[in-house]
């Protein structure tokens, strides 16, 4: 077969040649464009955040989303990573939904993600260490977070049109949320011992709130205030809870499948404190939740006070453990010496 090696057809090689360097030069830029009309997902972020903190003894917990405040794009995602043995959930609500038990949900749970445009609500089931929930956020606003789990553990989202720029990046809420962390777990006010009501008195727990403009972070100590107390037979040891937002247990003997409700052995003493009565360290008996009244908001009806006391009167010597049924994993345990 005959080559053609006029003027001509070595033009027409040297220009498609030519266009073919061009393509290939041009081709990634090609099949990302295709991309983006494709899958218009490739220009959505996708954001991280943390849920919760503690301290290496567990002793210490930060009850709150961190930061509890972002500015994202419409179609973006927010990943949240648990930090803490402490469960939590992330949950958004419909506008003026009833706070619905963790028990339940929405009704119902989001396995791993959601979708939230303000609807209708989407929430993780219980999280712990180590687990992920992804939210998508479709449309612009700005939408409440919160923990079905603990009171005044709250956030933003802040959902902006593409068209307008965001405030900060990822690194700006990594420092965030490591420095919420740390002043949270720092706070030296919710490490002290408060008021005792009797001599032979026990804290349980305590800790604090702290506000910011996108929400409410908390801390609480899971510990018991005197770990070990030394009484004698007839005394009565009081334990009083004073910590804002967090419920705990008083457990002598078997733990209960419910540790919301007191056990049946108990009786009530005229300021409102639950009573019982340990004859033997092999006996029984569970406080149920003591924890405070949550706190009034105008135009709602008064919550009733709390019952934050339990007390236990030892009729013979012996040692006798106990703990909180909640946060016993975390080492709120404690007993009580029982002295001829």
């Amino acid at each position: 077969m005959a080559i053609d090696y006029s003027q001509s057809s070595v033009k027409q090689f040297a220009s498609k040649f030519q266009l073919l360097r061009i393509f290939t030069k041009l081709q990634p830029v090609f099949f990302f464009l295709v991309g983006l009309v494709l899958f218009p997902q490739l220009l959505l972020a996708q954001w991280n955040a943390t849920i919760g903190g503690q301290s290496q003894d567990l002793g210490r917990q930060g009850l709150a989303f961190l930061p509890n405040e972002i500015w994202i794009h419409a179609g973006d995602s927010i990943t949240w990573k648990m930090a803490p043995d402490e469960p939590h959930t992330v949950t958004f609500l419909a506008a003026d939904q009833v706070i619905p038990p963790f028990t339940e949900g929405c009704p119902g749970f989001s396995s791993g993600s959601a979708t939230f445009d303000g609807t209708a609500c989407a929430t993780s089931p219980l999280l712990f260490q180590g687990q992920k929930f992804t939210v998508v956020f479709p449309v612009a606003g700005n939408f409440k977070m919160i923990c079905l789990v603990h009171q005044n553990m709250t956030g933003t989202v802040h959902v902006l049109k593409p068209s307008q720029s965001l405030p900060h990046d990822q690194a700006f809420y990594d420092r965030a949320a490591q420095e919420q962390s740390t002043a949270l777990l720092a706070d030296e006010d919710s490490s002290a011992l408060k008021h005792k009501h009797s001599e032979n008195g026990v804290t349980v727990g305590h800790g604090e709130i702290v506000a910011t403009g996108g929400g409410s972070d908390s801390v609480s100590v899971m510990r018991f205030g005197d770990p070990e107390i030394t009484v004698h037979a007839g005394d009565t040891v009081e334990w009083t809870n004073e910590d804002p937002v967090t419920p705990h247990t008083v457990t002598f003997g078997t733990e209960p499948q419910d540790p919301t409700a007191p056990s049946s052995n108990l009786t009530i003493d005229a300021d409102g404190a639950r009573h019982g009565v340990l004859k033997s360290p092999a006996d029984s008996v569970h406080s149920g939740f003591i924890q405070a009244a949550p706190q009034d908001r105008t135009g709602l009806a008064q919550a009733p006070s709390g019952v934050t006391r339990f007390r236990v009167t030892f009729s013979k010597p012996g040692i006798y453990p106990y703990l909180c049924a909640l946060h016993d994993v975390l080492g709120m345990k404690g007993r009580v010496i029982v002295l001829p």
